[in-house]
């Protein structure tokens, strides 16, 4: 005769009290995450309102400014190229501690070596960490989503995710352009706030529970790739279009457009410019909350159609000029923005398979970050021949033809699809 082993019921109460304390770890680990992303991507942003005092003690011009900008969008790149996916094979953890290292020594250097060439090298290396941050903490947080609420709609994470990103990205100009208005030391205290909050969220980081096992036996390194592994060649490239053209909006308004605040419009406010940014960025993360139940189809028409209104009313407040224009083309620009890349981050994240999601997402964002260089280094390279109100008036034309491509791509995919699977055949 056998006997069934016997189950009491204080191991299925222990059991259960186990399931419990892990719903409540990754509960609080997706906030925790949440955390240490919006004030990595915060600090991203610390340099914009400051860039009108660098300008003055050092007589910086337009084109320098981008020179710097575009030394943080080169880092970033070089980090999504090469590392934006590793986490997937050492964990995410790890990677995410490394990106808040990275912000750390950027803050230091920002703090010790004031020097233009200091503050190139600086930016750099503040990119490094973006791009190692935003695509590891997005997966980080549909991962630890999921672990806690299994088979619950992504809503939540996409609201979450995207408003960490771009949220995170206007409120550390905000804080940065207040502290610049009232302290005594506008080019060091902004820097020493964010050491302190990066170093809470380097502590968030080490009590959160990891998503990802480290493989022993790790595949051999490749640089970054584009592309799901599953979607079709036409949606992806209508998800990165549109990253594209979003972070072209942001860009705008991380980099040259508190100068023309300042210059244009003659606002020399450090806390005006810094709420520009918080206006532009929070609408972008207002707009995907606020977004979430409509259909795919009007979430699409609003994010192609919004921005594109929104640029064209910040052209004409430069014409004209007037401030109060140009506050509302900005906070339209940066509410559609918002909803197009909500949109293609959860296209992507959607169709990845779980152990190529943080390749995937790494890719769309690598291509968005071009979006945030490359368009302004142009606008930069071109203030010092034309006007700026012929520059962003080509600004604006390029733009809208790039969301009219964008559009073409996402009303047809599935044609495009089949004829490319023909062409692979």
């Amino acid at each position: 005769m056998t006997f069934a082993p016997i189950r009491s019921r204080g191991h299925d109460a222990g059991q259960a009290s186990d399931s419990v304390r892990s719903v409540r770890r990754h509960r609080t680990g997706f906030w925790l995450i949440a955390f240490a992303f919006a004030t990595a991507m915060a600090f991203s942003t610390v340099p914009t309102p400051l860039y009108s005092i660098y300008q003055t003690r050092d007589g910086f011009s337009t084109f320098a400014v981008t020179v710097v900008f575009a030394a943080y969008a080169i880092g970033v790149l070089t980090s999504l190229l090469l590392a934006g996916h590793v986490s997937d094979s050492v964990g995410r953890k790890r990677v995410l501690i490394a990106a808040l290292a990275l912000e750390l020594g950027s803050a230091v250097l920002f703090l010790t070596v004031l020097s233009f060439p200091g503050l190139v090298v600086a930016r750099v290396i503040s990119g490094l960490g973006v791009g190692l941050m935003t695509a590891t903490a997005t997966a980080h947080l549909q991962e630890l989503h999921a672990a806690h609420r299994p088979g619950a709609s992504t809503e939540r994470f996409a609201i979450v995710s995207t408003a960490a990103n771009i949220g995170g990205i206007g409120l550390g100009s905000l804080v940065s352009g207040v502290l610049a208005q009232f302290v005594a030391s506008p080019l060091r205290v902004p820097y020493l706030v964010f050491v302190a909050l990066l170093l809470v969220a380097v502590a968030a980081v080490t009590l959160t529970p990891e998503t990802v096992e480290a493989r022993f036996a790790r595949p051999a390194y490749r640089p970054q790739r584009l592309g799901t592994g599953q979607q079709g060649l036409a949606s992806y490239l209508a998800a990165v279009g549109g990253g594209f053209a979003s972070f072209a909006v942001l860009g705008l308004f991380t980099s040259v457009a508190p100068g023309f605040v300042a210059g244009t419009l003659h606002h020399h406010s450090h806390a005006l410019a810094g709420l520009v940014t918080f206006a532009v960025f929070g609408a972008s993360a207002l707009a995907q909350m606020l977004t979430g139940r409509l259909t795919a189809r009007v979430r699409t028409f609003a994010g192609l159609v919004v921005p594109a209104i929104g640029i064209a009313v910040v052209t004409i407040s430069l014409d004209a000029p007037s401030f109060a224009l140009f506050l509302i083309g900005g906070i339209a620009a940066g509410a559609g923005a918002g909803v197009l890349f909500k949109s293609s981050i959860g296209a992507v994240a959607a169709a990845s398979l779980p152990a190529k999601r943080g390749e995937a997402l790494a890719g769309l964002f690598l291509v968005s970050y071009l979006g945030l260089a490359l368009p302004i280094v142009g606008i930069g390279v071109a203030t010092r021949y034309l006007a700026t109100t012929t520059v962003m008036a080509w600004f604006a034309v390029a733009f809208v033809a790039l969301l009219a491509v964008v559009g073409v791509l996402t009303t047809r995919p599935h044609t495009a699809d089949i004829r490319t699977e023909r062409t692979k055949s």
